[in-house]
């Protein structure tokens, strides 16, 4: 696979049985590189009698189970929910390494009126983001400002995370990374699937 271009994701029927790396690179793709992810998840997305017959299910048994390490009383599973909740980039980050990651960026400044954002304005976008993820991440140590844009431009995703800042509660932002994560890899999973039949160009 090139650096730059998403993999061909095969069936979610066929995950079981895919070698290791091939597991690896499909949580990979849905949630970022995120080594803790992987080593708690594979074994139990492999013991399955029943391989799931499409993502969806199995993004929401992900779900399931991150939702069950939050909930846990163990400090090691929060350790664990933490570094999995800090393994997407920030939001505006230049220097990011998932493909995924990179088109999700490029479609949220795409998604803006370019006619009406001078370089100027860019700049204090730009600026404002990068205040706001230094000020969220301050407020929840250890977390990182999570969210589906879905097409939402910059300023309207910074005022969602303004909110998330005043509201200042460590369990409600945990829950709201944990199912936005699961909602990017549906959007992920929808789109790798496009490409694999040859419907779409990302």
């Amino acid at each position: 696979m090139s650096s730059n271009s998403p993999f061909v994701l095969p069936p979610a029927s066929a995950f079981p049985t895919l070698p290791p790396q091939s597991q690896t690179q499909i949580l990979t793709s849905f949630f970022e590189k995120c080594p803790p992810l992987v080593s708690h998840l594979l074994p139990i997305l492999t013991a399955t009698t029943t391989p799931h017959d499409s993502y969806t299910p199995f993004i929401e048994q992900v779900r399931h189970e991150l939702h069950l390490l939050n909930i846990s009383e163990n400090t090691q599973d929060q350790g664990k929910l933490l570094e999995i909740l800090a393994a997407h980039p920030r939001l505006g980050e230049k220097d990011v390494e998932s493909v995924m990651s990179r088109m999700e960026q490029r479609a949220m400044k795409q998604s803006e009126d370019r006619g009406t954002v001078d370089l100027e304005e860019e700049e204090r976008i730009a600026r404002e983001l990068e205040r706001l993820n230094k000020v969220y991440e301050e407020t929840f140590p250890g977390m990182r400002y999570v969210v589906f844009v879905n097409g939402r431009p910059r300023p309207v995703i910074m005022e969602n995370m303004r909110q998330r800042i005043a509201r200042n509660s460590f369990e409600d932002e945990k829950v709201d990374a944990i199912n936005a994560m699961c909602d990017i890899a549906h959007d992920r999973a929808r789109k790798l699937l496009l490409l694999a039949a040859g419907e779409a160009k990302i």
